[in-house]
């Protein structure tokens, strides 16, 4: 026995020889900031593995290596990356400086964890603070994507102050249901809706069966004020934004804003002034007697001489639309803070008046944000934010009353008297309903929001070991509005007078309450086996609840210059409710191998009160790989390559039925004084399944040369399932349609993105980046007839829905039908969007803009036609569009009236200086001296934005939505309020 115990002793000792030879060392060490604050949750990784570890609230680490020397890498949110040899075992200090550039490492990759950037799968974009307010503070929040990435159509649908924009990532998602993305605000669901304002109790646009909303109102995303923001994520797809669940098929806009940092407070106050103009006015028609008599009557001839004698002949388009409104945004910070309490605040206001007088938006915002460390274990973090917001909008827009200040503006020749005399009396528009210049300064279009967004997220650390830690994350959120919406049209206004058809004075006011509120709670668990090996593990339930109603009392029959409700002799009343409550529940696992192989699983269930069952469970199954060759070794010089990586994603989510989709509405009548209810036509479907979005995405990321040169390319295949429609059905019924799910649609596209920094040494520096994107869709199955949807008509120009086909086809009659009676002249979805963005520095000098470049796409232009029904189109006497060059454009589009559609749509591509900053540094070395070094830095310059716009489309902007943003049915133009250009002086402050 004595043998074998020794020959057992001499086993162990071969065994441990080579750990006592290559003893393991254990390093020690602080990072901390500038400021000497200690940062939290560093990320200590050893150079070209993954043995890493993460510091304490006390920014203290503690690492083991298997060999001396070594080299350790330090990285936190927000700081530059620090990479310092190790070479004995002695306590290190190592200071991390704060870099803008650094925030786009990380990125989302579950509800409550994120990601480096080099070891994500999908192809999430990323917007610092820096580009969204760095060359122009955009008017609203939302029109700070155009051109930033790839995979975005971005529109406005209005140009009247306060908003109006839609955001559509990667194509089609939806023919019926929502196609805007979810915003979520540190955490806080918030809603972006656009709630109209009643205006069709005066313009009767929705009649004929067109869609109701085509009020344009401001959408709720541009409450937000773009200067707190301090990062914007995109999840353009289910693929990535599969842990989003039912609500997620368009897309998620995940916005971070701006926390408080430790060490001395610091203050920046900004001032921006400048002034708005039209974009693209259009001019007038030159007449002639001969051109008076033909278009007016030979009674007009006489009016027309004595205005053109009188010298009285008016530009009315430059009247109503040529205001140089002014404009002026302040906005001021505080952020600072301790190792334990940090704190960000601000408060902002904007005033921008409209290029229509009597128009404008008027915003004040103030946020508090407190990030508080209350043990070593716990961490807090609060966000509150409340706007109160004023727009006024003015009356555009489509109406089949001849009374919107732009439909009315088509039918006035520039001999028409409408000026007020002495008295203040309006003379009647000759040839209209309404004289747009009494509409103008008469009525009332003003929409006024009150809103809190509050949320709360609590960082609880359940253990920590050497392999292991657990974690809780708590996160609550509240986003409460009131919008006030007060629409007057006065007994004097000509379309009011009784002799005229009126209704003796129109007031119409509405009142909305939105609530929504969102409670989630996470574990995760992080497990380190080894250095090579890495999982991350979450899970967790979710819970949202989402109330609006809106009630609107339209009263007609003013009394005197009364304008309440109750001062009239006939008050109709119109409530709208609609409650919604989800929840689930999310799991994920992460796993990491060497950063060479990153692997992602995970499932999301959802059950939803709009569902035909609203207790079953949906699941949303999501899967990725990442693959890091760069890891593997190939290439000794890093400095070479530093990324190229291969990935592919695959995800699912929903779009959830419309409000009211599962059960059948009533209507309200009255006969013989007696109340009933009444069928209106639809009939609803108790067992609606939500649409369901798949995506599989593939693509690469290579970035060599130190980062001097990165490229992206992505290609996206997105089906959507069960398509909520309503499909026709016999009258015998007692119905006209039914919601059903029945039909399937395919997006394909490509994203490529190309950054690069061409030339920088110690003066100048040239950063540039190119993005292109291109989307094609087809409805590859259809359980209803064919259809057309989302505008006037066949005869005018209409998209229509039918298997095999793009789903933004615009078809119509035309010479050359094909089987299904129409002809196709169009698709609204561009052929390809590119974006050209350049920052150039030199010494204090930063000059930047972007291009951005639209080919493709097509609009129904109608306020052509309006303007040639009245003999008032700017190009009526031009001679471009007749074949046979005999005919003037406005005759020959009058000429195809009836017979062809092909004139009412017009290629809508475009070439436009989206943004232009130029901008002088004042050194503090300069300002010192001048001021005592009491301020940090003065930034003074000049900005603009849609400077220079280079397009064919025969209106004022390519970028229309007569029906607004949640659909996919935009490019239809009806008379909108003009969009406009923006001239900004700005002046910044740092102290």
């Amino acid at each position: 026995m004595k043998q074998n115990y020794k020959s057992v002793k001499m086993a162990l000792l071969f065994l441990l020889f080579p750990i006592i030879a290559f003893a393991q060392s254990e390093i020690t060490g602080t990072v901390q900031d500038t400021n000497g604050v200690p940062i939290p949750f560093a990320n200590v990784i050893e150079k070209g593995t993954s043995n890493g570890v993460t510091t304490d609230f006390d920014g203290k680490f503690i690492i083991t290596v298997n060999n001396l020397p070594t080299t350790l890498d330090f990285s936190s949110l927000g700081f530059t990356t620090v990479s310092k040899e190790i070479t004995n075992t002695s306590p290190v200090a190592v200071v991390l400086e704060e870099s803008l550039e650094s925030l786009d490492e990380v990125i989302v990759t579950g509800l409550a964890t994120s990601i480096k950037r080099s070891n994500s799968a999908n192809a999430v974009a990323s917007i610092s603070s820096e580009e969204i307010i760095g060359t122009t503070p955009p008017p609203t929040i939302d029109a700070a994507l155009y051109g930033k990435f790839a995979g975005a159509i971005v529109n406005s649908n209005s140009g009247a102050p306060g908003g109006g924009l839609s955001v559509k990532l990667r194509g089609a998602t939806s023919i019926t249901g929502n196609t805007q993305p979810l915003y979520i605000i540190d955490g806080v669901y918030v809603s972006n809706a656009s709630i109209p304002a009643g205006l069709n109790a005066v313009s009767a646009a929705a009649a004929g069966g067109s869609a109701s909303n085509q009020d344009n109102p401001t959408n709720r995303i541009a409450d937000l004020n773009p200067y707190d923001i301090e990062n914007i994520e995109i999840l353009k797809g289910a693929s990535a934004a599969a842990i989003y669940g039912s609500r997620a098929a368009a897309g998620v806009v995940v916005i971070t804003t701006k926390k408080g940092k430790a060490g001395e407070t610091k203050y920046n106050l900004t001032q921006s002034i400048g002034a708005t103009s039209i974009l693209n006015p259009l001019g007038q028609r030159t007449f002639t007697e001969q051109r008076v008599e033909d278009s007016f009557g030979i009674d007009a001839v006489a009016d027309f001489i004595a205005a053109r004698d009188a010298g009285r002949i008016v530009d009315y388009e430059d009247e109503i639309y040529g205001e140089n409104g002014f404009i002026s945004n302040t906005n001021f910070s505080a952020r600072g803070g301790n190792e334990n309490t940090r704190l960000y605040t601000s408060i902002s206001h904007i005033n921008e008046e409209g290029i229509v007088n009597r128009t404008g938006y008027e915003k004040t915002s103030l946020r508090l944000n407190v990030d508080h460390k209350a043990t070593d274990f716990l961490k807090i973090s609060f966000s509150s934010n409340y706007v109160n917001s004023i727009s006024n909008r003015g009356f555009f827009n489509n109406d089949n009353t001849g009374t919107t200040i732009g439909v009315s503006l088509t039918g006035v020749a520039p001999f028409f008297d409408l000026f007020p005399d002495a008295n203040g009396i309006y003379p009647d528009n000759p040839n209209g309903s309404s004289n747009p210049l009494q509409t103008r300064d008469r009525a009332i279009n003003r929409e006024t929001v009150n809103r809190f967004i509050m949320g709360t997220t609590v960082n609880l650390d359940i253990y920590k070991a050497e392999k292991s830690n657990l974690a809780l994350v708590a996160r609550g959120g509240l986003d409460f509005f009131g919008q006030q919406s007060r629409a007057i049209f006065p007994k004097d206004l000509q379309f009011q007078r009784p002799e005229n058809g009126g209704v003796n004075g129109a007031s119409i006011q509405g009142e909305s309450q939105y609530k929504g509120y969102n409670l989630a709670a996470f574990l995760v668990h992080n497990y380190l086996p080894n250095e090579d090996w890495s999982f991350r593990t979450q899970a967790g339930i979710t819970n949202e609840f989402f109330r609006l109603s809106t009630q609107l009392l339209t009263a007609t029959g003013l009394v005197a210059s009364e304008t309440n409700v109750d001062q009239a002799a006939n008050v109709g009343t119109d409530q709208t409710r609609n409650f919604q409550e989800d929840a689930g529940f999310f799991v994920q696992e992460e796993i990491n191998y060497k950063d060479q192989f990153v692997a992602t699983l995970g499932l999301r269930g959802d059950k939803s009160s709009l569902n035909g069952d609203a207790n079953k469970l949906f699941y949303y199954p999501k899967a990725s790989l990442a693959v890091n060759f760069n890891k593997f070794g190939f290439w000794n010089d890093e400095s070479v390559w530093n990324q190229f990586k291969f990935r592919i994603a695959y995800g699912e989510a929903g779009n959830l039925p419309p409000v009211g989709a599962t059960f059948t509405s009533y209507d309200v009548f009255s006969t013989g004084g007696l109340l009933g209810l009444s069928l209106n036509g639809v009939l609803g479907d108790p067992n609606i399944n939500f649409e369901r979005q798949k995506e599989l995405e593939f693509g690469t990321d290579v970035s060599f040369l130190d980062g001097k040169l990165s490229f992206s390319g992505t290609y996206y295949i997105k089906t959507i399932d069960d398509l909520i429609l309503e499909a026709a059905i016999e009258p015998s019924t007692g119905f006209t349609s039914q919601i059903v799910n029945a039909g399937s649609l395919r997006n394909n596209g490509v994203e490529l993105a190309v950054n690069g920094t061409p030339f920088s040494n110690s003066n100048f520096r040239w950063d540039v980046g190119i993005n292109f994107f291109k989307n094609t869709s087809e409805v590859t199955e259809l359980g209803v007839d064919p259809f057309n949807i989302g505008a006037f008509g066949a005869t005018l120009g209409t998209y229509r829905i039918e298997e095999g086909s793009s789903a933004t086809q615009l078809v119509g009659i035309g010479p050359n039908p094909g089987a299904n009676g129409f002809q196709v002249f169009g698709d609204a979805e561009p052929d390809f969007q590119m974006a050209f963005n350049n920052a150039i520095s030199y010494k204090n000098f930063d000059l930047s803009f972007l291009w951005q470049w639209k080919q493709g796409g097509d609009n129904v232009n109608l306020t052509a036609l309006l303007t040639d029904l009245n003999g008032t189109s700017h190009d009526f006497d031009d001679i471009d569009l007749d074949p046979s060059g005999q005919l003037g454009n406005g005759p020959f589009r009058l000429s195809q009236l009836g017979s062809s559609a092909e004139v009412f749509v017009e290629d809508a591509s475009y070439l436009r200086l989206r943004e232009v900053g130029l901008y002088y540094n004042f050194t503090q070395k300069v300002l010192s001296g001048i001021l005592g070094g009491k301020i940090d830095g003065v930034r003074v310059g000049f900005s603009g934005t849609n400077l220079i716009n280079i397009f064919d489309y025969n209106s004022y902007d390519p970028e229309v939505s007569n029906f607004g943003g949640n659909s996919i049915f935009t490019g239809v133009e009806v008379t909108p309020f003009p969009s406009s250009k923006r001239f900004l002086f700005h002046l910044g402050v740092d102290f």
